[in-house]
């Protein structure tokens, strides 16, 4: 689903824009938030995701990773903080932050009426896309996912993975300034999965910006250029994957370590200060 067919745009919009000069496709600055006031999920959340680069967001279930795309998507409000989107915020210009951003989420969500072909069909015409040089890409889209045999195809005759794919086809058709892939990896086979991130890394290449929630940590470790790791709401350690090894101590004798066990130790240590910061308050 891109964030234009989930907000029930009509055909014939215009094409994605482009980024103001300078301004990171995403950015996060001390957003505070969740679905109560009382009792926020988020605490004081600041990250940005540029041009041409993918950001992992990485965390325990129940660690905020879900919220945080809600912020993103406009779902929720922030408390304090703010979230931009291309250079804009929801409130600055509602249609520039929809337009610059696709989403595919954890579930795929298909038409049932509709084939694999027509939902890419349909994602052009939603952004604007020339037909037939969406036509070429869709084609290029089917190959590199091993689709081409299922365009045709209702969602009700596809398996999870492929309707995946689907979805995925559908958020790299258009192309925004920003992509966020929420748990893609789930559902997938080994051969897709490294489709999958060759693609994204594609994505990259041509200057989108990726948000990817995964909890499949060594796809990451070998193709993210940063990572965001949220315990409880808060960020507890941010950078390249061999800047979180850092961060969690493997220096030295430890330069083996591997992303898992970095995470690990990283979200342990964090336990006795949010048990601390939590019975303070």
């Amino acid at each position: 689903m891109t964030a234009r067919q989930g907000q029930g745009t009509p055909a014939g919009g215009p094409a994605a824009p482009a980024l103001s000069q300078g301004a990171p496709a995403l950015e996060i600055r001390h957003l505070t938030g969740g679905y109560s006031r009382k009792k926020p999920v988020l605490h004081d959340i600041s990250f940005t995701v540029r041009a041409g680069e993918m950001v992992g967001l990485i965390g325990l279930n129940g660690a905020g990773k879900s919220t945080v795309i809600r912020h993103v998507l406009g779902l929720m409000t922030p408390h304090t903080g703010e979230v931009r989107v291309a250079g804009v915020t929801l409130q600055e210009d509602r249609e520039r932050y929809r337009q610059s951003c696709a989403y595919v989420p954890e579930q795929p969500l298909l038409l049932p009426h509709l084939t694999v072909r027509e939902h890419l069909r349909l994602t052009a015409s939603a952004y604007g896309l020339d037909r037939q040089e969406a036509a070429r890409r869709a084609e290029e889209l089917a190959a590199a996912f091993r689709m081409t045999e299922a365009l045709d195809a209702l969602p009700d005759t596809l398996s999870k993975g492929m309707k995946q794919k689907a979805m995925l086809m559908s958020a790299l058709l258009a192309a925004p300034p920003l992509l966020i892939v929420d748990e893609p990896l789930l559902g997938l086979d080994p051969l897709a999965i490294r489709s999958l991130m060759e693609t994204l890394d594609r994505a990259r290449r041509a200057g989108s910006a990726i948000l990817l929630s995964s909890h499949i940590l060594p796809a990451l470790e070998r193709r993210a250029d940063r990572l965001v790791v949220l315990h409880r709401g808060r960020i507890i350690a941010g950078g390249t994957p061999e800047e979180i090894k850092r961060q969690a101590g493997g220096d030295g004798a430890e330069r083996e370590m591997t992303l898992d066990d970095a995470f690990e130790r990283l979200v342990l240590e964090a336990e006795p200060h949010w048990t601390e910061e939590s019975g303070r308050g």
